[in-house]
């Protein structure tokens, strides 16, 4: 997967999500084929009696084409509103695309149209990813979620914790009551942090020691993680953290290759996700999406999110809480795969068992706060899962979904067959809420429903 080593300037990816947190509460004609959205099978694949993702009119799995087309009609109006520059939106059903709608600009400046193929930062959308890969290596039994990460990782053994301040302002700490676990950093409670959404002395340590710097390695990231106390006891507490980079590692220390070169083998050539990486070669800028961000007066503005981010250059770290790009169509590919049950064209990633296990809750008995039964949301390993729908303000019981810093989103219901895809490049105050009324304009077209 890389081809050369740059040192662009330094940026700090721990900041990716902050929008998606606050978000979770949160044109082109559809394609007459399935050029953009289906390919051949490799030569050892097992043909399946349907090929996926063909592109079928919504009547034939129970679907309202008319009652569909508004979720195309909210995105236009988004745009003509000036709150988007454009977007993507994908849906499938049974196992077949029934919407594939390409909206505004690609790059306003330029007056460029946005396609379907265009390629988008998915930030934290990479973390379902990287929860793939690292469970693709638990199938080869190479770890148990129950194992310390320390094993795997000495830079993380015997991690102390933080227990408060001196008057001298120094870190107290104190002695874990357990290791942190693989689960625990699957599910986000292992004591983790990401530096900017709180205010602690741990935090600040993340902040001074430049965490997820784009020109460290990811062996170097953890080597300065580990020198950082854990902010709170393990399995304790769900705070939003780098855990999923940390997954990332993981991933190279069991198989032996880097990061990218194992999404690159086990996932993206045998789904055939073409376009998903860690940057944007020369030859696919003209395909890359503009990222905005909203100025003091609702205007869109182009800039990247963070300083010095330049996803066109092949960068040393390899995020896996927030650092690939990737379209539409490779996502649904992605997402098709899990619905399915971890195959997708007769090509097996992961077993249904494995696949189940994800989106179970895997968080302790007992927890409490954002992420817990109390909000209707649970989290599995490296997704969020929908226990109770009406708490939660949705459709269906065991729904898992998650959405990255740039706007995108994507859900998975395994009780209506669906899967969900939404790639936008903006954030900050005065993004419209495309996550739930896309769900709104979505589930009103289904006239078949399967889940009452």
């Amino acid at each position: 997967m890389k081809t050369t080593q740059n040192t662009p300037s330094p940026w700090l990816t721990r900041g990716l999500l902050g929008f998606i947190i606050l978000g979770l509460a949160a044109c082109s004609p559809a394609p007459t084929g399935n050029t953009l959205a289906g390919v051949q099978p490799t030569a050892t694949a097992v043909l399946a009696p349907s090929r996926a993702l063909e592109m079928v009119t919504p009547e034939s799995v129970g679907m309202d084409a008319e009652r569909l087309s508004r979720v195309t009609a909210a995105m236009q109006e988004f745009v003509d509103e000036g709150l988007l520059s454009g977007s993507v939106t994908m849906a499938s059903r049974d196992n077949q695309l029934v919407h594939y709608e390409a909206v505004g600009y690609r790059d306003i400046e330029a007056q460029a149209p946005m396609t379907r193929d265009s390629l988008f930062r998915i930030y934290s959308m990479t973390k379902p990813v990287t929860g793939v890969a690292l469970m693709i290596l638990y199938e080869e039994g190479k770890f148990k979620l129950s194992d310390p990460v320390g094993k795997y990782i000495p830079e993380l053994a015997d991690l102390q914790v933080y227990a408060g301040t001196d008057d001298d302002g120094n870190m107290i700490t104190e002695e874990a009551d357990h290791p942190m676990t693989i689960r625990e950093l699957m599910n986000h409670t292992g004591g983790l942090s990401y530096g900017i959404f709180a205010q602690s002395a741990v935090d600040t340590a993340y902040v001074e020691a430049g965490l997820l710097n784009a020109n460290d390695t990811n062996a170097e990231f953890v080597a300065k993680l580990g020198q950082i106390p854990l902010k709170h006891q393990p399995g304790t507490q769900w705070e939003y953290s780098v855990s999923v980079d940390v997954q990332g590692r993981l991933v190279e220390v069991l198989s032996g290759q880097t990061f990218g070169e194992f999404l690159e083998e086990q996932i993206f050539e045998p789904l055939n996700m073409i376009d998903t990486d860690f940057h944007v070669p020369q030859e696919k800028l003209d395909r890359f999406a503009q990222m905005y961000v909203y100025g003091e007066n609702g205007e869109l503005l182009p800039s990247e999110m963070f300083d010095g981010a330049d996803f066109t250059v092949d960068m040393a770290f390899e995020s896996g809480g927030g650092g690939l790009v990737s379209t539409a169509n490779d996502y649904m590919r992605f997402s098709q795969m899990l619905l399915n049950g971890g195959v997708l064209d007769g090509v097996r990633i992961l077993s249904p068992l494995t696949v189940d296990l994800m989106h179970r809750d895997q968080t302790p008995p007992g927890l409490t706060g954002r992420m817990s039964e109390a909000s209707g949301t649970v989290f599995g390993l490296d997704f969020a899962v929908i226990t109770d729908p009406v708490e939660a303000e949705s459709y269906s019981a065991g729904e898992y979904y998650w959405g990255g810093a740039a706007g995108t989103w994507f859900w998975i219901d395994p009780v209506e067959d669906v899967v969900f895809i939404g790639m936008i490049q903006q954030a900050g105050q005065g993004l419209p809420d495309v996550r739930s009324t896309s769900r709104r304009l979505f589930y009103q077209a289904i006239m078949e429903p399967k889940g009452v």
